[in-house]
């Protein structure tokens, strides 16, 4: 089980384009769209406290839930809506101001690799920061002495990969790449920006025949090169 996503949207259909699009990164990840306000059979633009409320309550069976939300009234309907829940279930929600797609993808990744609800909402709040500082095929960051990859500078494993997918590295293979890496448990680079955020590897805007360098230290650094050298290689299954 892993903690859940509501989104608040005004449009039911960007909600449910949201939920859509961050699935297709985290496939285990529950993600409950609550866009729109029915009206007549119809979903009218707004937000509906009845809708939000029942997408909150449905989530909490889960490891706890995050509720990201598009514009002002949404905040405001989603804090009407938590003010029916009781304090033990209130406690397990967390709203975090963040911008709504890019905010849900960093948070469907983060749950998807086993972050709990504060993890996830930080993922969330992190996504309408700046970038890391990242660049392509160049290792950036690190102190006096200390690699990219956050190890001593004679401690880091390094191997270079042309990507091989047509369409490069968006959403879905930085996705994979994301959560493979988080589940070595070994800090990678790749082009400078942290292996485990899918947003830092998508905005390397990496596209096919761009050369990237992989980083890693620590035990287990070579298997971790040497499982997203291959990844890469392999085009992410789109080649």
């Amino acid at each position: 089980m892993t903690v859940a996503l509501v989104l608040v949207s005004h449009s039911a259909q960007v909600a449910e384009g949201t939920a859509r699009l961050a699935g297709q990164m985290a496939p285990d990840v529950r993600l409950v769209p609550a866009g729109g306000v029915p009206v007549e059979g119809q979903d009218e633009l707004g937000t509906s406290h009845d809708r939000v409320l029942e997408a909150i309550t449905a989530a909490l069976a889960d490891d706890g839930v995050v509720v990201l939300t598009d514009l002002g009234s949404a905040v405001l309907t989603t804090e009407g809506a938590l003010e029916w829940l009781e304090d033990d279930e209130r406690a397990r929600v967390r709203t975090p101001d963040a911008p709504f797609v890019e905010g849900a993808v960093a948070a469907a990744v983060a749950a998807q690799q086993g972050g709990d609800v504060d993890a996830v909402a930080r993922a969330a709040q992190e996504a309408g920061g700046a970038p890391e500082a990242a660049s392509r095929g160049t290792p950036g960051g690190g102190g006096a002495g200390e690699d990219a990859a956050g190890g001593a500078a004679d401690d880091v494993v390094r191997a270079t990969v042309v990507v091989r997918n047509r369409q490069g590295l968006h959403a879905r293979p930085a996705a994979l790449l994301a959560r493979r890496v988080a589940d070595l448990g070994v800090p990678v680079r790749v082009g400078g920006a942290d292996g485990t955020s899918v947003l830092a590897l998508m905005a390397l805007g990496a596209v096919a025949g761009d050369e990237l360098t992989v980083e890693a230290s620590g035990p287990r650094a070579q298997e971790a090169v040497d499982t997203v050298v291959e990844m890469v290689t392999e085009g992410f299954g789109e080649a």
